[in-house]
C-alpha cells in the first residue's frame, strides 16, 4: 500500500497540518489509514488524543531511528495507506523513511529558508534513489499561501523550483484557521462547527482538492509501473 511521507528538515513548513489533512480526508473517504508521528512535538498524537478521530485511522507516536523501517513495512501490510510525519531535521530516521517511501512530499512556504529546506530534502531523496537504485516520486507542496493573492515570496519561490525542474502541486494549502482549529478541537475538517470556525467549507474543498491530486499522482505512477512490468514480460 502507499507510503507518504512528509519532509522538510526546516520547521514550520506545513508538514503536519499536511499530512494530517490528507489522513483524515482518505479515511473519510472510507480508507484504512496508519499515521506514524515522527515529529518530536508530537501534534498529531495530540490530535489522536482528543474526540472524534475516525476508527480509520490508526496513529504510533512511539517512532525511532530504529523502529521506523519495520514500522512502514508493518503497516503497510495492514493498512491502505501510510502517511509519515517527519521531524523537521536531515537525520538518518529521515533517510530511512525516504527510502521506505513511494512518494515524498515536500511542505515549503515561501520563503528562501523554506525553498532551501526543500532543495535539501530533494539532496536526500536523491541520495536515497542511488543507493536503492529506484526512482523516489516527489513533489514540492506549497503551504500557507494566501487566498486572495499570491505574493512575491511565494512566486520567487515557485520561480525557483519551475526552473531547476522540481515539481510542485497544482494545489495549494491556503492559509486557513480551520487547519489549526484540526488541534485544538480533533475529528476532521467537515465535523467542525462552522459557529465556532471560520471558512470550514472552503478549507473542506482545499483539503479535498490536495487528496484529489495526492491520488492523481499515485495513480500515474501506479499505471506507469504497470506499463513497466508488462513491457518487461514482453520482451
Amino acid at each position: 500500500m502507499p507510503v507518504i511521507a512528509f519532509a522538510n528538515p526546516k520547521g514550520g513548513a506545513g508538514k503536519t497540518t499536511s499530512a494530517l489533512l490528507l489522513a483524515t480526508e482518505l479515511a473519510e473517504k472510507g480508507a484504512s489509514v496508519t499515521l506514524l508521528d515522527a515529529d518530536p512535538e508530537k501534534w498529531i498524537s495530540q490530535w489522536a488524543s482528543l474526540p472524534g478521530k475516525s476508527e480509520k485511522i490508526t496513529v504510533f507516536g512511539d517512532v525511532t531511528e530504529d523502529s521506523i523501517v519495520e514500522q512502514i513495512d508493518e503497516a503497510a501490510r495492514v493498512t491502505q495507506f501510510v502517511v509519515v510525519d517527519l521531524e523537521g531535521t536531515a537525520s538518518l530516521m529521515v533517510a530511512n523513511a525516504i527510502g521506505m517511501a513511494d512518494m515524498v512530499i515536500i511542505p515549503t512556504q515561501g520563503s528562501s529558508m523554506d525553498a532551501r529546506g526543500a532543495a535539501k530534502t530533494i539532496r536526500l531523496i536523491r541520495n536515497q534513489e542511488r543507493m536503492a537504485r529506484r526512482k523516489i516520486a516527489h513533489a514540492v507542496l506549497l503551504t500557507r499561501a494566501s487566498a486572495a493573492v499570491t505574493s512575491r515570496s511565494m512566486r520567487n519561490v515557485q520561480e525557483q523550483l519551475e526552473d531547476t525542474g522540481i515539481p510542485v502541486f497544482a494545489v495549494s494549502i491556503i492559509e486557513r484557521a480551520a487547519f489549526r482549529d484540526l488541534f485544538d478541537y480533533g475529528g476532521n475538517l467537515s465535523e467542525l462547527d462552522p459557529r465556532k470556525v471560520n471558512n470550514v467549507e472552503n478549507a473542506v474543498q482545499n483539503a479535498r482538492a490536495f487528496v484529489g491530486e495526492v491520488l492523481s499522482r499515485l495513480k500515474a505512477l501506479q499505471d506507469a509501473e504497470d506499463e513497466g512490468r508488462g513491457q518487461r514480460i514482453t520482451a
